[in-house]
């Protein structure tokens, strides 16, 4: 489908605004470097204001760095204007025709590039047939659903057969419902296309359903880069283990260690570890605790009262307290097992190795 499989390459990227209530300066990306691989799905997640939607701009050429270079293949873009760059980008709101039918829409750009009719409709029928649109070419946009108007979006993107697409929050006007379905055609269009994608949300479960790598941004910068499961099962900072998924977080010090296992006191109760080999002894450190990850026993590694038991059909929830510290339980499929009830005693109960030590 593509041309050529494009990676994409920032250097030591940034962009500076002004704050216009203090006129004072700020970086909204800072000295940002990042390699995507040719033909992977990447996403830039992070909260509001994090800078991962000005870095997508500046990637579109909608925005310029104020630092660093941007490299499309092996082609520095920063001179060149939005139209010139072998990108294409599918909008928050669409920004379709109205007064255009389906197959006008997506055939829009290649009459800009004045192609041939019978191109032009070799081209459209392809793409229509790939998102699922076949056969409702003369349909008008103002006549379909939110996702069926996303259909047409992506393949007026996808028609141009550019060497990267981008997605800014594309499916955030959607539904939730609607929102799962789209995430899942997008990722088997990018799969099929065979193309670079390099897509923009603030939905955690929306970059762990499609991505290959996740780069997570925090005021500007690079949190961690990694595959869903790097960045969830080895978050690099409280931060990430909080904005990936849910997670307690237990303080405590390293009081023995071998290698990389080791022994942690939390609360006055050694807990049994892995992956302390880059702390000493004694340093302070703190457990990542995967909800999942945990169950209530009567015995186990930490003693707690339980202040919360609300059965959710899947899975029972639980909250309880260790000495100071709320932790949160989810088990799974609690048809055959024991039930605790808000002020029993019980254990949470942990395998060494499903915790995570920062």
């Amino acid at each position: 489908m593509a041309k050529e499989k494009k990676g994409v390459r920032l250097e030591h990227v940034s962009k500076i605004y002004e704050d216009p209530k203090t006129k004072k300066e700020f970086y909204a990306v800072h000295d940002t470097s990042l390699s995507i691989a040719p033909g992977s799905f990447v996403t830039l997640l992070g909260p509001s204001g994090c800078g991962k939607t000005t870095t997508l701009r500046m990637i579109a050429g909608f925005e310029s760095p104020d630092e660093g270079e941007i490299y499309l293949g092996d082609e520095a873009i920063n001179a060149l204007t939005p139209n010139k760059r072998d990108t294409a980008m599918v909008f928050q709101s669409y920004a379709l025709l109205p007064h255009y039918n389906i197959y006008d829409n997506v055939a829009y750009g290649l009459k800009l590039r004045k192609l041939d009719r019978k191109t032009i409709k070799e081209k459209v029928t392809g793409i229509l047939k790939l998102v699922g649109l076949e056969g409702m070419e003369s349909r008008m946009t103002n006549q379909l659903s939110g996702g069926q108007q996303q259909r047409v979006a992506l393949a007026r993107a996808l028609v141009l057969e550019p060497g990267v697409l981008l997605f800014d929050e594309p499916l955030s006007n959607l539904d939730a419902k609607l929102r799962v379905t789209m995430r899942t055609e997008i990722r088997r269009i990018q799969q099929e296309a065979g193309i670079t994608a390099i897509y923009v949300t603030h939905d955690q479960s929306e970059a762990m359903a499609i991505s290959d790598q996740i780069i997570i941004m925090e005021k500007g910068v690079v949190a961690q880069i990694g595959t869903p499961q790097e960045i969830y099962y080895h978050p690099k900072s409280e931060f990430v283990a909080d904005f990936i998924g849910e997670a307690n977080f237990l303080k405590g010090k390293l009081t023995a260690k071998d290698g990389t296992r080791g022994t942690v006191d939390i609360s006055g109760n050694a807990v049994p570890v892995e992956g302390v080999d880059r702390f000493a002894l004694q340093d302070d450190c703190t457990l990542v605790l995967r909800p999942e990850s945990a169950r209530l026993s009567e015995s186990g590694q930490l003693p707690c009262k339980v202040i919360l038991s609300c059965f959710m059909g899947s899975y029972q929830n639980y909250h309880v307290m260790v000495g100071d510290n709320l932790v949160k339980i989810t088990d799974f499929n609690p048809k055959n097992k024991k039930i605790y009830e808000v002020g029993d005693d019980a254990f949470v109960a942990f395998d060494a190795d499903s915790v995570h030590v920062l």
